[in-house]
């Protein structure tokens, strides 16, 4: 059964800022047929969308790595990867309505890409702060979409502060709600009911780390490579992604020779490129001190400058999650056995990996059946995204099937 937009509803709609669409565009969101996955218009749609976002040459690389994500070759290859031909039926659910991170630019761009590209009409609500990023990018997806006038009704990008009347409407309208502003957000969204028949993916806070082998690293790393790889882990978000390393792991033997050069050199480009505020020093200072009443034995190392905190830490523990910055705060811990992450891990809220060095070092975590930890990835891919996020297939979790037998 369609459901209807009432004359207090629509005003309710007339509240928010839109970037790309209108109120009627929400309005008819859910009498709109669902669309196949990796269907070529949307695919065509994205690569000029890719084009238009290479064209002018910009310096934020965070723009420029989405435009890679969403050029024809990549799409062609998630399509080639995640397309199941077994003769049944696969469509988009219905309307997504997505609820992008404050924290993170690009993010609500990747949702909206997962939400077209697996047949969904999308309705995404913006950062309220206006980020240069998302600003180019919206900009761009409004100019492509006039030249595909069928794909129009299928994106709305939307502004509004907290309000519960404008979460409620949207979420009623929803088959699918995708929440990744953290548990804050969840809680607050949940309060907003969704359809019998609607899904949701939820996004929640997470903490991710960074495994270095030492000896690999001295022998075998591009030192000047490693440190920009880690930059753009880490301090192109603050630290704020959930997938930027806040505890880096050492193994091997020769880690305080690493140790050295690997911070110099990172600090050579926070030097470079950072831009740091006296308040980012104030609470990596407050993080450090709420740490050292917690647990002994912290070790903390901080440069004149303050660009870089380092916390030695004694012994691997869940309730250093709770102490974990950002804006350059570190906490380190040297490791002989690699078992000895496996309590960590085991949390839930761990969300990636980061590793330098040979990755089935890692092998005994995930046979030992931890339940934290979604993803594995080299040092400099932790922002690279992917339709498998936080453990989720987003193409399953987007789609429906249609089961053909006879």
């Amino acid at each position: 059964m369609r459901q209807t937009i009432s004359k207090t509803e629509q005003a309710v709609l007339e509240r928010l800022t839109y970037l790309v669409g209108s109120p009627e565009i929400i309005a008819g969101m859910n009498v709109l047929p669902a669309r196949p996955p990796f269907d070529r218009e949307v695919l065509e749609f994205w690569s000029h969308v890719s084009q238009a976002l290479l064209a002018q040459r910009t310096e934020l690389p965070d723009v420029a790595t989405f435009a890679f994500w969403v050029r024809k070759a990549s799409t062609q290859s998630l399509r080639t990867r995640f397309l199941q031909e077994d003769g049944n039926i696969r469509l988009g659910r219905g309307m997504a309505f997505h609820v992008a991170p404050s924290n993170v630019p690009v993010n609500y761009a990747y949702s909206l890409a997962a939400g077209l590209l697996t047949g969904n009409a999308n309705l995404v609500r913006l950062p309220t702060k206006r980020f240069p990023q998302a600003e180019w990018i919206a900009g761009k997806i409004h100019a492509v979409l006039e030249n595909y006038p069928a794909l129009r009704p299928y994106v709305c990008l939307v502004r509004y502060d907290r309000d519960r009347e404008i979460n409620d409407l949207l979420s009623r309208l929803a088959d699918t709600r995708i929440v990744w502003g953290g548990d804050a957000t969840i809680a607050e969204l949940r309060k907003s009911p969704l359809a019998p028949r609607a899904g949701e993916i939820t996004f929640a806070d997470r903490c991710s780390l960074a495994v270095i082998d030492s000896d690999w690293y001295l022998e075998k790393s591009d030192c000047r490579r490693t440190a920009l790889d880690f930059y753009n882990d880490t301090f192109l978000t603050d630290q704020n992604a959930c997938t930027s390393p806040r505890i880096i792991v050492w193994l091997g033997k020769r880690k305080a020779e690493a140790k050295e050069l690997f911070w110099e050199a990172l600090h050579g480009l926070a030097e470079e490129k950072y831009a740091f505020q006296p308040v980012q020093g104030i609470d990596k200072l407050v993080k450090n001190c709420l740490l050292a009443v917690e647990q002994d034995g912290v070790h903390t190392e901080a440069r004149r400058d303050n660009l870089i905190y380092r916390v030695a830490v004694p012994v691997l523990e869940r309730k250093l999650l709770d102490y974990a910055g950002n804006s350059g705060y570190f906490l380190e811990y040297d490791c002989e056995d690699i078992m000895e992450l496996r309590d960590l891990c085991d949390d839930r809220r761990c969300q990636t990996i980061a590793y330098l060095g040979e990755r089935n070092l890692l092998a005994p975590l995930w046979k030992a059946g931890i339940k934290g930890i979604d993803r594995v990835v080299p040092v400099g891919k932790t922002m690279d995204f992917d339709l498998i996020w936080d453990g989720y297939n987003l193409v399953e979790r987007l789609t429906r099937v249609i089961r053909i037998v006879g």
